[in-house]
């Protein structure tokens, strides 16, 4: 086990490099179950969640040639030869209910234990099953694996009954081979589910409307493979860099950015009275001494991303007066401010809502990454703090952030990772 040590009260500079989305690549790696062939993934980030799903394909039979320096994947999935995927290989990560869908559409058949990740809240998956059965799947439940068969899936039209990513995902996965024509209703409009819906279509697949509330697949008899992808750039890896350049008031330029993506953080850091550049691909964040409070509610996109609301506190508790922020998406995601209280915060949580009153001064303190996004909010906390933190749990942190010490250090953050 290790911990990063942190130095605060640095101002950083200069420029970072963004990698390509998490959220994207955990989803377009189990989709290539589903191709007859070779397909080459570029901008793959170098994260332990891409490492996991490597080695659960492997463990399926499929080959993987990773090429961690230049993030490069080549996936043969021509050999693959089971359909059947443990406990204890999904245990650690979420987005391991992609193989659902993946090998319902490959197999007409799947075994999957129920998936792990980061526990923020009830996440149920009943949306995922209802589409799975509406394709014509049967699902059952037996010693906490999620098995499904079916002699034939058929396209039909699904009403998801609550906006969700995975399941919108994972039912594009199942009905790329189905026959006829499916239609989702009420889907997600994230950017990673347009990456995923552009993956499927450059091997041959019949999506159209990614990135609206309706989405349509006409099957296909096959995905043939040749074809190479490049995964986009991670959206809440910008939002970090760009919290951490208004906390710390620093100058800083992030660079391989889509700017559309970040629209509903740029009119926050605005309205705080943030300076923000954009350009074609980049984003310069500009820091101020004085931070206005702002109210944020966290929806789905395009609305304020749930995976930055850690973040965003941490920039809310430095702002003049009182900021709330309301937690759309997951029933509770308040884990970690317990531990920004151990630095200063002040915060008071009730129920979905976060009431933040500013101008604190967070101190260095030792605290534990309790999620994800909690340890990228701590590391950003520990940037600004009089003092030294320690934060433990990194692992967390390592399975969504590509070298964050390093980019962190390129940028002058005092900031080192040590055994426990």
């Amino acid at each position: 086990m290790e911990k990063f040590v942190i130095n605060g009260g640095r101002k950083l500079s200069g420029e970072v490099n963004i990698s390509g989305a998490k959220n994207s690549a955990v989803a377009i790696i189990p989709a290539t179950i589903l191709v007859d062939g070779v397909c080459t993934i570029e901008n793959v980030p170098n994260i332990k969640d891409v490492r996991l799903l490597n080695d659960i394909l492997i463990k399926l039979g499929i080959k993987i040639d990773y090429d961690e320096v230049s993030d490069i994947i080549v996936v043969d999935s021509e050999k693959i030869n089971s359909y059947i995927v443990p406990y204890d290989l999904v245990k650690c990560m979420r987005a391991s209910y992609y193989l659902l869908g993946a090998l319902l559409g490959r197999f007409k058949k799947a075994e999957v234990s129920f998936p792990g990740g980061c526990d923020f809240g009830y996440r149920p998956i009943d949306q995922h099953i209802k589409g799975f059965e509406a394709l014509g799947a049967k699902v059952e439940i037996d010693q906490g694996m999620i098995k499904m068969y079916a002699e034939r899936l058929i396209g039909c039209q699904i009403y998801l009954d609550v906006v969700s990513v995975g399941a919108t995902i994972n039912l594009m996965l199942a009905a790329v081979k189905a026959e006829g024509t499916t239609i989702l209703e009420n889907a997600a409009k994230e950017p990673h589910v347009v990456d995923v819906a552009n993956f499927l279509n450059a091997m041959g697949a019949n999506i159209k409307g990614a990135g609206t509330d309706i989405i349509k697949i006409k099957g296909v008899e096959s995905l043939k493979g040749g074809v190479t992808h490049s995964i986009i750039p991670d959206q809440i890896e910008v939002g970090t860099y760009m919290i951490a350049a208004a906390v710390t008031k620093s100058d800083i330029t992030i660079k391989n950015v889509i700017p559309k993506h970040m629209e509903s953080l740029i009119a926050k850091l605005i309205e705080m009275n943030v300076k923000v550049i954009e350009g074609e691909d980049t984003i310069r964040i500009i820091g101020n001494d004085e931070l206005t409070n702002v109210n944020i509610k966290t929806l789905p996109y395009p609305g304020f991303p749930t995976d930055l609301h850690p973040q965003a506190s941490v920039l809310l508790c430095l702002a003049n007066g009182i900021s709330i922020i309301t937690e759309g998406v997951w029933d509770s995601r308040f884990q970690y401010v317990d531990e920004l209280k151990r630095m200063g915060a002040n915060i008071k949580v009730e129920g979905r809502v976060s009431i933040i009153e500013g101008k604190n001064k967070f101190s260095g303190a030792p605290v534990k990454a309790t999620d994800l996004r909690a340890g990228a909010a701590l590391v950003i906390a520990g940037l600004v703090a009089e003092g030294t933190t320690e934060i433990y749990n990194i692992n967390f942190i390592d399975r969504g952030y590509e070298n964050f010490q390093s980019k962190l250090r390129s940028l002058g953050a005092d900031i080192v990772r040590v055994p426990e």
